[in-house]
């Protein structure tokens, strides 16, 4: 389930912030939101530009990856739980460093151009909100910032 902070959409000095909070259903789980995020530029007016996004939590990130085949997803996840496991020898104490290393691995934020008001996405690219620690719902801050005028440089 994805849902945008309505009050949250704001204008500053020519940028647009939004946030969107994303559901998750699963522990792991890769979450397609390149068509909220699209939906976001498009409301923004900007047609050229970039695109920032920021995931504000230790164990959830963002990525870019394939979103054609929800294989791709899947594989993801599943090497991901393989290679650092749910229990572990950790010295954490919440239960969760296995979702705190995930995150880190990923990251939290991602920068996608936008051309001609669209995303600049490779002809397989999505955006992926990565949730590790879930099922919780997430936020996902997008802020737009249109290019400068053209000037001589």
């Amino acid at each position: 389930m994805l849902e945008a902070m309505k009050t949250g959409s704001r204008r500053l000095a020519g940028s647009f912030t939004r946030t969107l909070f994303i559901s998750t259903s699963r522990r792991t789980e890769l979450k397609d939101v390149t068509a909220e995020i699209q939906a976001t530029v498009n409301e923004s007016g900007c047609s050229e530009g970039v695109c920032h996004l920021y995931v504000p939590h230790t164990t959830a990130g963002v990525l870019i990856n394939e979103g054609d085949d929800p294989a791709v997803a899947h594989d993801i996840e599943a090497t991901l739980d393989r290679l650092i496991p749910h229990r572990g020898d950790y010295a954490h104490a919440e239960g969760n460093s296995d979702s705190h290393i995930k995150t880190s691995l990923i990251g939290s934020s991602e920068t996608v151009w936008i051309e001609n008001g669209q995303l600049a996405l490779g002809r397989w690219q999505s955006i992926f909100l990565a949730d590790f620690d879930g099922p919780r719902r997430r936020e996902l801050r997008v802020k737009i910032v249109p290019d400068l005028p053209a000037s001589s440089c």
